[in-house]
């Protein structure tokens, strides 16, 4: 059966930053579109499979690599919850993920 899919507002902001950058460093939508095609096609996909994504150190959080991107989620027995959209090529030590809050 699959999840339902909640967005933090953490994620919803940083996936909105992610494809506004693409959009204006391209002068073009064409790459922002698919990029977001990614992201939901591999989102519908946890939702059936939660368990696909890799174990991290935190409790119930699980990453979901998409090219340069790693989707960070935690699943409970009806929901998963996106916490973050990060680009891997980032500093590591700027990476700070909140479990959500149910």
């Amino acid at each position: 059966m699959a999840k339902r899919v909640i967005w933090t507002k953490n994620a919803q902001k940083e996936r909105k930053e992610i494809l506004k950058y693409w959009i204006e460093r391209n002068k073009s939508k064409t790459y922002s579109k698919k990029l977001n095609e990614l992201f939901k096609d591999s989102i519908n996909l946890l939702k059936l499979r939660p368990e696909i994504g890799k174990k991290t150190d935190i409790e119930n959080v699980r990453i979901k690599i998409i090219r340069d991107y790693l989707i960070f989620y935690e699943s409970s027995s009806d929901k998963i919850y996106i916490l973050s959209i990060w680009d891997s090529r980032q500093d590591p030590n700027s990476l700070k993920i909140k479990k959500a809050s149910r």
